[in-house]
């Protein structure tokens, strides 16, 4: 046998050779550098939520200094301890998701490029791969949903932990929160798990700022205005209070007449006041103003109902007098 028939035999070992070397060495590379891109990526993410956590402490830090007028509120360690294990709740969850989805989506284009140079036809995979996503999301739209609606939940920062919710039959305060399932515990101390894909709206009664609102029904005899100034001093006394005081953010305000009926006139209190101690607020303003005006001599309307008795007259009979009998005379 020549050379020249060796050659050919040669050039395939050697090009079988060279495959054998370069696939697994190109597949090492393509892995080492997932492995690069995800642990950047992860990095990046973590330094997004960081700074999304710390730059919303220092929003809201501004804004409630702002509004406190300078004060110092006895209830803002409580505040500040649940917005900080808010906050921090919202950052892993976010930062849990995108960290989980960058490295599923890197893992997966890594396989297709390994599978690619092993020479594995990537067609067919694909086909199936996208066949089974289509039926698996039409089996499981319902999870899909709750996990999309709890992300853009937290995302939006609707409402965290130790906030007061309202969310149709459930209404409470939040205690947990999840990407599935947020629990709400109502008044009776119910706790409630409600699928975040069921939560059509959200009215959060704590976020930012609060209002007490007392109503006081007056009766309609009484001096209007005089009542009204009564009001505004019973809350400045509140106001005046070490321990309440504090709690108010703003000048507190009368409303004019809201409701007018027969048992009297309806005059509205209200004040601004920090989160969550609009309920703390309105009693003390309660208790004050019933003493306040009971000094200023206007008096609290009852409710009060009449009602009114027919009774059917006796029908009065008059009797025909008795006709006198004459006997004739014997005689």
């Amino acid at each position: 046998m020549s050379i020249d028939h060796l050659a050919p035999l040669g050039a395939a070992v050697s090009d079988a050779a060279g495959r054998l070397v370069s696939v697994p060495l190109r597949i090492a590379l393509t892995i080492l550098g997932s492995a690069l891109t995800i642990v950047i990526v992860r990095v990046l993410i973590t330094r997004l939520v960081h700074g999304i956590v710390h730059g919303g402490r220092l929003v809201r830090t501004r804004t409630r200094a702002a509004l406190q007028r300078g004060q110092d509120l006895p209830g803002r360690a409580v505040t500040n301890t649940l917005s900080d294990t808010r906050r921090v709740q919202r950052g892993k969850t976010i930062g849990s998701v995108l960290r989980s989805t960058a490295t599923l989506v890197i893992g997966a284009i890594t396989v297709v490029m390994v599978l690619d140079l092993l020479g594995i036809p990537i067609g067919p995979i694909l086909a199936s791969a996208g066949i089974a996503g289509v039926a698996l999301g039409f089996g499981a739209q319902t999870l899909v949903k709750d996990f999309l609606s709890g992300l853009f939940m937290l995302v939006e920062d609707q409402y965290g932990i130790g906030d007061v919710i309202d969310l149709g039959e459930a209404s409470g305060t939040v205690e947990a929160i999840g990407l599935r399932v947020t629990q709400v515990r109502d008044i009776n101390g119910t706790l409630w798990f409600v699928r975040n894909g069921e939560v059509v709206r959200v009215g959060n009664k704590t976020q930012g700022w609060s209002r007490a609102i007392v109503e006081v029904r007056i009766d309609q005899t009484d001096d209007i205005d005089r009542a009204r100034q009564l009001l505004l001093k019973a809350a400045q006394e509140v106001a005046d209070d070490p321990e309440i005081g504090p709690l108010l953010l703003d000048e507190p305000a009368v409303a004019g007449i809201e409701d007018l009926t027969a048992e009297g006139a309806v005059l509205r209190l209200m004040v601004k006041v920090a989160p969550s101690t609009q309920w703390d607020v309105a009693r003390a303003l309660r208790a004050r103003v019933r003493i306040v005006l009971a000094e200023g001599g206007i008096s609290l309307a009852l409710p009060r109902r009449e009602v009114f008795v027919e009774r059917p007259t006796a029908a009065v009979t008059v009797a025909e007098p008795d006709a006198a009998v004459i006997e004739p005379d014997a005689t």
